[in-house]
């Protein structure tokens, strides 16, 4: 493997000051693929002063957009140069299929071009003034230190919707991958140094969130937050974030409405209920988990899809027949299991999986079965919960009104679905789900122009799109008075 398997801060490859280190696994077979070091308060310490220091005297923050613009349209370009490369350590750290993580790197290179594209865009807005002979104008400039928490399911998408944006508004960052998966952030370090990110403006620190996490979320020289992953954990950031009262963008998961009327194309219903959910093995936080079926169709559609499931081939995601890979850790696959014991307690029917696969070859790896759970209702936890695995559960309506209901019990609010070939329906359901994301004949579909982000316990803020780019700049009110005048009041 050719890769520096150090932390990166102020312009230079470290280890970490313990000199502890973590192992990191392949999903697929539990072999080490690599050992990286592993941070803790003081690396992190270290980066955050680099990080200031960069802010706050150095030139990025002053340096022309359009500059910022070309060195972010670089990385994207080294992006492109080195996709096999990412796909293959995407892939090999995640477990899930190559075809998915070659997908995901078309996709993270269009978010660095996106937004090095935006870059020059904001030139400010002259605004009208009630005092005469005088100029009012609103400027947005960088939030300053900013410190980016992602996930281990899709480790460099993810990365890139905080990357991006950060470096094009002229902060600087902090960046924890998940202790898990971080060989393509390690990587897309590397390809920062090479497009000449300036010493200190990317930091990258290797560890555990409660320790790299933590002195993230709680040191008062880091101006904001932007963290994804689950409710708990983001419940705990935002309170140490109130130490001096950082910006906060958190995206906190969801337990997503898929909902199918019987006037749908039953197919494509079909198609899109399962390309919703079991991609990456279900590890996706809009993962189309909560099915709600028009009862007249409801027998059928469940029998289309345990046929289609019961077929699905899991494997390597190097073998190219593989359609679905392992979860990503022992640990998650306890969860995922714990959770659907939990539905079977309470009365949900097995239509299909439920259980870890026979397959001698997949004994080594965290493999469970996709699964369907029929006979749902909302008070069940496996129906309330996310679940984050290869689990669907189904639920049957008779109204346009109840379809809605059901899909609004939910604390999450992240992105929902909607079927049906009535486009006067489609609307009116889209117009009353609350949540972030309601796709029309569609499913689990992103670009980096749509803003991503939630309702309710789903999260604050945005990412992707204008929004996503707003949540890295303070907005300032400049005023001048062309032609002052004294008052003469005191």
């Amino acid at each position: 493997m050719n890769l520096k398997l150090q932390q990166y801060m102020n312009g230079k490859w470290v280890d970490a000051n313990s000199g502890n280190t973590r192992t990191i696994i392949n999903p697929y077979n539990q072999e080490i693929i690599a050992t990286v070091p592993e941070g803790d308060e003081s690396d992190t310490k270290a980066a955050i002063a680099a990080a200031r220091e960069a802010f706050d005297h150095g030139e990025w923050a002053s340096t022309p957009a359009t500059e910022r613009g070309a060195v972010v349209r670089k990385i994207a370009e080294l992006i492109e140069r080195d996709k096999e490369e990412l796909a293959y350590l995407e892939s090999l750290d995640t477990g899930k299929t190559l075809e998915e993580s070659r997908g995901d790197m078309d996709d993270i290179a269009g978010v660095f071009r996106y937004y090095a594209e935006l870059a020059d865009k904001d030139g400010g807005e002259m605004i009208d003034s009630p005092v005469p002979n005088s100029i009012s104008k609103v400027v947005h400039e960088p939030v300053g230190v900013c410190g980016q928490i992602t996930p281990w399911n899709y480790p460099l998408l993810q990365a890139s919707w905080k990357l991006a944006p950060a470096l094009v508004t002229g902060n600087t960052l902090i960046m924890k991958p998940s202790e898990i998966t971080p060989l393509t952030t390690i990587k897309v370090f590397e390809l920062m140094e090479e497009a000449e990110v300036p010493a200190g403006v990317v930091n990258l620190v290797l560890g555990a969130g409660a320790t790299v996490g933590a002195e993230l979320s709680t040191n008062e020289d880091v101006d904001l937050i932007s963290f994804t992953g689950g409710i708990a954990t983001g419940k705990k950031i935002m309170q140490s974030a109130s130490s001096n009262v950082k910006k906060l963008a958190l995206e906190l998961g969801g337990k997503n409405p898929n909902v199918i009327f019987a006037d749908a194309d039953f197919d494509l219903a079909v198609d899109q209920a399962l390309n919703g959910v079991f991609f990456h093995a279900g590890q996706i936080c809009s993962a189309g988990t909560r099915l709600i079926v028009e009862e007249s169709i409801h027998d059928e559609f469940v029998q289309a899809l345990v046929e289609r499931v019961k077929k699905f081939k899991l494997g390597s995601g190097f073998n190219e027949e593989t359609q679905m890979g392992p979860l990503i850790s022992a640990e998650h696959l306890a969860k995922v299991e714990q959770y659907v014991e939990a539905g079977i307690k309470e009365g949900a029917a097995l239509a299909v999986g439920g259980r870890r696969p026979e397959d001698p070859e997949l004994q080594n790896g965290f493999f469970f079965l996709p699964t369907i759970f029929t006979d749902c209702t909302t008070d069940m936890s496996v129906v309330q919960d996310e679940g984050f695995g290869p689990v669907i559960t189904v639920e049957k309506f008779n109204t346009e009104k109840e379809a809605v209901k059901l899909a609004n019990d939910s604390i999450y609010g992240l992105a929902g679905g909607v079927f049906t070939n009535d486009i006067a329906k489609a609307e009116r359901c889209a117009a009353k789900m609350r949540m972030g994301t309601v796709w029309i004949n569609e499913f689990n579909l992103y670009f980096p122009h749509a803003p991503w982000g939630g309702f309710k316990q789903s999260g604050i803020g945005r990412e992707l799109g204008r929004l996503g780019m707003e949540e890295y700049t303070e907005t300032k009110h400049i005023f001048q008075n062309l032609k002052p005048e004294t008052i003469n009041w005191f």
